[in-house]
C-alpha cells in the first residue's frame, strides 16, 4: 500500500538549461517554458517545485564508467564522443546533465512515499554506462533505480517508456535484471538504427495515429504490470506527436494526453507509485512540444485529483 497522496512535487533547476546554441534541434529551453506554463495557468503551484541538487558522483557511478564520467566532467571526451552526444560539451551542460538526474532520483524517492512525483527533464534513455548518445548524457532513470536498489528502498521497477526512440541505453543497462522490466513502444524505422532488447519492445509503424496507439498501449499495460513493481517510471516523450522533426509517427495532441491519462491511470487504481519524466520532443513549433510535456502534468494532476481532494480536508 502506498500513501496517500495529499501532495505533489514536481522537480525543477533553472539549470536544467545550457546554451547549446540557438539553432540546435533539441529544444532546451523546453524545461523552462513548460514550468512557466503550468504555473501561469495555476495548474501548478510555486509551494509544488522543488530544486534538486546536483547527483552524487558515487549514484552517478552506479550505471556510468569511472572513465566516462572522469573525461565527461574534465571537457576531455573524443570529438567522436561528442558527435555521437550530438550535444557540444560545456560546465552547463555537465550541471543540467547532474541535475535533471538527481530530480529523477528526488522524484522517485517522493513517489514512493506519496504516490506520484515528477521531473521536469530527464528521461534520458539512450545514455549507455560508457558514453551518451541522441541528446542523452546520463541515464536518469537507470541511475535512480539503482539508488533505489541500494538503498531498499525499491526492489522491482517497470520502465514504461512512450518517446518515440527506443530507450536502447535502458534496454541494455538491464538487460541480465530481472527485477527491472523495460518497456519501449517506439517508431520502428526511427533511432536508434541497431535496437537493443527490452524485455518487452513494441515497434510501431510509421504514421501510426492516435487510435491504433492507444489501443496497442491498452492491450499491453495488463501485461507489464504483471512483473508487479514497486515503482513505475513513465517517459512521456513528446516526439510520437504528428508534427514531430524526428518523430515519423501520427499522434495528435490530445492522443498524447489520452496516453498520459491511460499510463497514469493504470498504476494508480493499483496503488502503485509512479514517477514521470519528460524524454523528448521536437515538434516545428515548440509551442507544441511545451503543451503536450505540460499535458502529462495536467493529466497527473486530473488522474490524482482525487486523492488531493479527500486529503485536503483530513
Amino acid at each position: 500500500m502506498i500513501g496517500k497522496m495529499n501532495s505533489y512535487r514536481i522537480f525543477y533547476s533553472p539549470y536544467y538549461y545550457a546554451d547549446i546554441g540557438e539553432n540546435h534541434v533539441f529544444p532546451i529551453k523546453k524545461f523552462e517554458l513548460v514550468r512557466d506554463k503550468l504555473l501561469a495557468e495555476g495548474t501548478l503551484r510555486l509551494s509544488e517545485i522543488v530544486e534538486p541538487q546536483p547527483a552524487k558522483i558515487e549514484d552517478v557511478l552506479l550505471v556510468h564508467t569511472e572513465d566516462y564520467i572522469t573525461r565527461l566532467r574534465n571537457g576531455t571526451l573524443t570529438t567522436k564522443e561528442v558527435r555521437r552526444l550530438g550535444l557540444p560539451w560545456s560546465e552547463a551542460l555537465v550541471r543540467r546533465s547532474f541535475l535533471a538526474t538527481s530530480g529523477t532520483i528526488n522524484a522517485a524517492r517522493y513517489a514512493l512515499e506519496n504516490g506520484v512525483a515528477s521531473n521536469l527533464a530527464g528521461g534520458t534513455h539512450h545514455s549507455f554506462p560508457d558514453r551518451g548518445e541522441g541528446f542523452c548524457v546520463l541515464n536518469d532513470v537507470a541511475i535512480a533505480v539503482r539508488v533505489l536498489q541500494k538503498e531498499n528502498l525499491a526492489r522491482r521497477f517497470l520502465i514504461v517508456d512512450c518517446d518515440v526512440h527506443q530507450g536502447n541505453g535502458t534496454a541494455f543497462i538491464f538487460q541480465n535484471d530481472e527485477s527491472v522490466f523495460t518497456f519501449s513502444m517506439h517508431g520502428a524505422k526511427n533511432y536508434p538504427l541497431f535496437k537493443e532488447h527490452s524485455t518487452l519492445d513494441i515497434e510501431l509503424p510509421d504514421k501510426t495515429g492516435d487510435a491504433e496507439f492507444l489501443e496497442t498501449l491498452n492491450e499491453a499495460l495488463p501485461r507489464i504490470f504483471l512483473h508487479n513493481p514497486d515503482l513505475v517510471f513513465y517517459l512521456g516523450g513528446a516526439d510520437p506527436f504528428e508534427k514531430d522533426k524526428l518523430g515519423r509517427l501520427g499522434l495528435t495532441i490530445q492522443g498524447l494526453r489520452k496516453r498520459d491519462e491511460a499510463v497514469l491511470s493504470f498504476a494508480k487504481e493499483r496503488e502503485i507509485p509512479i514517477v514521470t519524466t519528460m524524454s523528448g520532443g521536437y515538434a516545428l513549433d515548440i509551442n507544441d512540444t511545451v503543451e503536450i510535456h505540460s499535458n502529462t502534468i495536467r493529466a497527473v494532476k486530473k488522474v490524482f485529483a482525487e486523492f488531493q481532494t479527500q486529503n485536503a480536508f483530513a
